[in-house]
């Protein structure tokens, strides 16, 4: 067991105190992942922190937060890999703090809500059979569908920072895994979607949402894929 400090912002605005921070000390296993130090905090010793958490498995995204000064998901973070006993917790930066580690992902979700993430047809489209894949087909996604929607990404965006009507990184991603589904066929209403300052426009590839993103994913690069096809969708007008 070593000793390792926990600085974490605290911000509780029933109590109408600023954001401050708040130091606690836990001996722990260097194996331990910072989610289960923060869940021997709560536990132990302050059972009013206040933090996202469900599946503990990378998947759910719910403990994304930023630790020593980089968004990644406190479950999948080992305490031995931060190489320091100081260490430094924070809600995701750039949205608004509901309480402690909880952030207002609304701003988030409404951005990959306005690229609309599904299949868009009129009912006299619709044949009631099954749309099949090929396995080439079905490979282009990859990269694409992962995404897990914890908000490392988009809290990490300089574009989303100065305009939180700017769709984010992970929404053009989404985008573009509905450009690439060779089920969807709604090419020209998709790019009317993203063709503007909000959606592609609004990306300057400083490649953030790289570094962000807990799955390896690359938004930047499909951005960029998703600004072709809106350039090729106005050639063929």
């Amino acid at each position: 067991m070593t000793a390792y400090t926990f600085k974490i912002l605290r911000f509780n605005p029933q109590k109408g105190r600023r954001p401050f921070y708040q130091t606690y000390t836990l001996a722990v296993k260097p194996d331990s992942s910072l989610l289960d130090c923060l869940n021997q905090i709560k536990w132990r010793l302050d059972g009013t922190l206040s933090f996202r958490r469900s599946c503990r498995s990378g998947i759910c995204g719910s403990c994304a937060m930023n630790i020593n000064g980089k968004n990644v998901l406190a479950c999948e973070t080992k305490i031995a890999d931060l190489k320091t006993k100081n260490i430094v917790i924070k809600p995701l930066p750039h949205f608004v703090i509901i309480k402690d580690l909880v952030v207002d992902l609304k701003p988030f979700f409404n951005g990959i809500k306005a690229v609309k993430p599904y299949r868009i047809f009129d009912t006299k489209d619709e044949t009631g059979k099954e749309t099949l894949q090929t396995e080439k087909e079905r490979e282009r996604l990859d990269g694409l569908y992962e995404c897990i929607h914890c908000g490392a990404c988009t809290s990490s965006c300089p574009s989303f920072w100065h305009n939180d009507e700017y769709r984010g990184p992970a929404a053009l991603l989404k985008a573009g895994r509905c450009m690439c589904d060779s089920r969807y066929n709604e090419i020209k209403e998709r790019c009317a979607i993203i063709d503007n300052k909000d959606g592609v426009w609004g990306c300057h590839t400083i490649f953030n949402c790289v570094e962000a993103c807990p799955k390896n994913l690359n938004p930047a690069e499909t951005i960029q894929r998703l600004k072709r096809a809106v350039i090729r969708d106005k050639v063929t007008r």
